[in-house]
């Protein structure tokens, strides 16, 4: 990993809850075109208890837009986080994208990590899967459109679940011309989109505490994914969240909730 300058790194947008809580802080990374916003209802939850930090990777949310969305990137950018607000020990929780680089930072960065939990990712290297979504969101002529129901309309030529929708709607603001457009910064995910889904996480060994969550309806995780797994996270345990897909938190919250909650504690 290339050494970080402090001064010239741009800081990730965050939304956070519970800030004067006591304890170790989580820090919580969503997943390919999601925000902190969809992680909303579970840091109002957690806040009550424990400082939760919910960011918006570079390229999504409020975050800053970039042609470089390679995971050593996306790595210092959680590293200048953490040192932006001084935080001496954290647990991290990553979603998909958000996993993956939670992984690659515990590897790389592990030294001020309490508790690393991975939610519905493997370390390995993933074929491309989204050139559906990525087929659709190019096809939205969102700029011309005014308003989400037109966004939506558009969407449902491309795409048949309605939960998928719903989740790259929340994507769609109004600029101060009050036209639409993408939260996500479409074009360095397109075009970037094979050099940070199709590389696995680089070669290593995490020694500390670790929780894989794999969704029981999803096939992120495999079997065939836990000697990997092991072999780099040698203190993990690996746990099913029951009645949910990928979207983990989101399908199954209670039973996400619990697990975590047993785990951090």
């Amino acid at each position: 990993m290339k050494t970080l300058s402090l001064p010239t790194m741009k800081i990730l947008h965050s939304r956070i809850y519970g800030e004067d809580q006591p304890g170790t802080p989580l820090l919580v990374m969503h997943g390919l075109f999601g925000m902190s916003d969809n992680w909303g209802s579970f840091g109002r939850e957690f806040g009550e208890q424990r400082s939760i930090h919910l960011l918006d990777l570079r390229n999504h949310g409020q975050s800053f837009h970039s042609e470089d969305m390679s995971l050593a990137a996306m790595v210092d950018d959680l590293e200048a986080y953490v040192q932006h607000y001084g935080l001496q020990e954290v647990d991290i929780l990553g979603h998909s994208l958000g996993g993956k680089v939670a992984m690659q930072y515990a590897i790389s960065k592990s030294t001020n990590i309490r508790k690393l939990i991975i939610a519905d990712i493997a370390p390995k290297a993933y074929p491309p899967h989204h050139e559906k979504i990525i087929e659709a969101l190019q096809a939205v002529k969102i700029n011309e459109l005014s308003n989400r129901k037109e966004v939506e309309e558009q969407l449902r030529q491309y795409i048949d679940e309605t939960g998928v929708i719903q989740f790259l709607l929340k994507n769609v603001y109004i600029k101060e011309d009050r036209t639409l457009d993408w939260r996500f910064n479409l074009k360095t995910l397109t075009d970037k989109y094979a050099e940070f889904i199709t590389v696995g996480v680089e070669a290593g060994v995490y020694d500390g505490e670790t929780l894989f969550l794999a969704g029981e309806k999803s096939n992120y995780i495999s079997e065939a994914d836990y000697p990997m797994i092991k072999e780099m996270f040698p203190h993990s345990a690996i746990q099913t969240v029951p009645k949910a897909g990928h979207w983990v938190q989101a399908e199954n919250p209670k039973a996400f909730s619990e697990l975590v909650t047993q785990f951090l504690s």
